[in-house]
């Protein structure tokens, strides 16, 4: 396999393995390809019949699409991973007490830390959560942070996701299926388990619940079968051996929420949503919304329920205040930032536009709201006529983009057509937060699955690997 100029997580400069990978590559080696094609093979068709499928909006080919799975796993030693961890856990702490102050003190703001109207005009904020408390401060209760390595193998974050964040289910189906497939890889090494994830999420969960519940009722909220992530969102719910619910399964009668049952309504108390600010409580957001639950809100208000993740918590995961987020960490904790952020220029800034203009062809830029790999631009990657469209969109509206260098994202050998191949890769851990901050080891990794793309994104074409933290 040829060396590049990119991090790769298995092999160093010289070609040899990395200490970490040694056992495994050992193991690769000496397997016989027929069998690892037929394993591949395997793989394909559980996923298939399990139905782990997302859906793809606009394709004329059909919504199901298989995320493609890689067999080739991505190893973090156990020393990486302790400073990942406490750099995420670090950063979600900052997120959560920036999402209380800007809904309560706005102290960050009267301190002039961040310009008051990157937040209070953002299409995120919703005011409507201004003085609303909620419970252990915790707005975030999920979150999935995008971390990706540069340059000699550090790390950068890219992005928060704090709205709806998705993927988790791959993680745990990624795992299964590797121990399912080759089990003898998990007895040659010490792999930190991730199969608890569930067991965690119900407990935060349930740790959020309204004052004075004992033994909270917890849902899922669901859009409906039609939405991308619904497979996860069912199974989450069976999962954790909770109901799985749309908005019209559930009521509210006196501030209390209820969810219809064919044995009477039953309480509920804690409601882990999967349905967008817009479309929660046609009462307070959207008018035609079909998906969310008249009066949820004052339900909310009234500390009679608790949702996860909070009304509101997107203003903190919008790319324009993104670039605040080590001042965050500095100003609520006093500490220096773990993990580094990407440098970012912020478009509406003229002289961070101008930079931007003249460098497209070098830059990626980013949609201030977009999400999924879709509103980018991938300057080194993209054609004069697209560099040039996208030209045109940041003249018009330069408030609704950032800018980023390209990074030279670190790869990991994965199988492809052609044969075994260096795709370029990112990790998507997920944080909770409830009366503690945990993680399970490891995350969601995604990988380009197109020679030389650095879009790794699922409906982008990208795939998933299995992630193995050892245990030291």
């Amino acid at each position: 396999m040829a060396l590049t100029k990119f991090f790769n997580e298995m092999t160093a400069d010289d070609g040899s393995v990395r200490a970490h990978y040694a056992s495994y590559a050992a193991w690769l080696n000496e397997t016989p390809p027929d069998r690892i094609a037929r394993k591949r093979a395997e793989a394909d068709a559980l996923f298939h019949r399990y139905g782990i499928t997302f859906a793809v909006y606009g394709e004329e080919s059909g919504t199901e699409r298989l995320i493609p799975f890689d067999i080739i796993p991505r190893i973090i030693p156990a020393q990486e991973w302790k400073g990942l961890e406490a750099g995420l856990r670090q950063r979600v702490k900052a997120l959560n007490a920036f999402i209380h102050d800007i809904y309560n003190e706005q102290e960050i703001l009267k301190a002039g830390r961040i310009p008051t109207e990157q937040v209070l005009d953002n299409a995120q904020y919703r005011p409507e959560m201004k003085g609303v408390k909620v419970p252990c401060d915790v707005y975030a209760a999920i979150a999935g942070v995008d971390v990706v390595r540069a340059g000699a193998g550090e790390f950068y974050v890219l992005e928060d996701n704090l709205r709806v964040p998705s993927g988790v289910s791959y993680m745990l189906e990624d795992r299964r299926m590797m121990m399912r497939l080759f089990p003898e890889l998990f007895a040659r090494h010490k792999i930190a388990p991730v199969e608890h994830y569930p067991d965690m999420l119900l407990n935060t969960l349930r740790s959020l619940a309204p004052a004075g519940v004992s033994d909270p009722t917890v849902v899922v909220l669901t859009p409906g079968a039609y939405n991308s992530a619904y497979f996860e969102h069912a199974f989450l719910a069976q999962q954790m051996g909770v109901e799985l619910v749309e908005g019209q399964d559930l009521f509210v009668r006196d501030d209390q929420v209820f969810m219809r049952t064919t044995q009477g309504p039953c309480r509920v108390d804690v409601i882990y949503r999967r349905v967008d600010d817009d479309f929660l409580d046609p009462k307070y957001f959207r008018k035609d919304s079909m998906l969310g639950v008249p009066g949820l809100l004052d339900a909310y208000r009234a500390g009679r329920v608790t949702l996860s993740n909070a009304i509101g918590t997107g203003v903190a995961d919008d790319k324009s205040i993104y670039p605040y987020v080590p001042e965050m960490i500095r100003f609520y904790l006093g500490e220096e930032p773990i993990l580094n952020n990407v440098p970012t220029y912020m478009c509406r800034k003229p002289e961070d536009l101008a930079y931007t203009l003249a460098h497209l062809p070098e830059l990626v830029v980013k949609e201030v709201h977009g999400a999924g790999g879709y509103g980018m631009l991938v300057g080194p990657a993209s054609t004069k006529e697209q560099i040039e469209t996208f030209r045109r969109y940041l003249e018009a509206n330069p408030e609704k983009y950032i800018a980023q260098p390209t990074l030279a994202l670190s790869n990991c050998p994965t199988f492809v057509d052609s044969g075994v191949a260096p795709r370029h890769l990112d990790l998507r851990p997920f944080v909770l937060s409830g009366r503690e901050v945990q993680l399970v080891p490891g995350g969601l990794t995604r990988v380009a699955l197109r020679e030389g793309s650095l879009v790794v994104n699922s409906s982008q074409g990208g795939g998933t690997k299995d992630t193995w933290v050892l245990e030291a």
